[in-house]
């Protein structure tokens, strides 16, 4: 099997979120069959739903993965475990969020995941990075990442750390 270019978004409020993710990125180079391609730049946003709770650190990286889309989102899923996450409330904060946003061109809808994620272009925090990262992407129904952010940029989302793991 030929490797797929997949993204995925991170997203961290708790316990030095900064941290949270820049760990995350360097082990996402690491999990089986999959090589990190690139990383965008870390953004502070305010969170989604309940407003009660601190900003969150987001950011995008691109890998090349041989697995299934099932077994990197077993992956991601063990890795949010590693990090402790805890699903407590809808939305609310966690350690370690991470997102399969766009596994190569395939659309998948099945009771576990919905690819490409069903939110992803309403949502600056992924769209603003995704485009840096991936300027010349498009989406599988052809959309352009970079048209779809240029209206989601504001002042509300800052890019915090231009310097990433490799």
């Amino acid at each position: 099997m030929l490797p797929v270019d997949v993204y995925v978004g991170l997203g961290s409020n708790l316990d030095d979120p900064a941290s949270q993710v820049r760990r995350a990125l360097e082990t996402l180079g690491e999990l089986p069959l999959t090589q990190r391609v690139g990383v965008s730049s870390l953004y502070a946003s305010r969170p989604v739903g309940p407003q009660d709770q601190p900003d969150y650190i987001n950011a995008v990286a691109h890998l090349a993965t041989r697995l299934s889309p099932l077994a990197l989102l077993d992956q991601l899923q063990a890795l949010e475990q590693r990090h402790r996450r805890v699903r407590r409330r809808h939305w609310g904060p966690r350690t370690l969020d991470l997102d399969l946003l766009l596994f190569g061109k395939r659309v998948i809808a099945t009771p576990r995941l919905r690819v490409p994620h069903p939110e992803m272009s309403a949502r600056p925090f992924v769209m603003v990075p995704l485009a840096e990262l991936a300027p010349a992407l498009t989406l599988p129904d052809g959309r352009s990442v970079t048209t779809l952010a240029e209206p989601l940029r504001s002042p509300e989302l800052i890019k915090v750390l231009p310097d990433h793991p490799g």
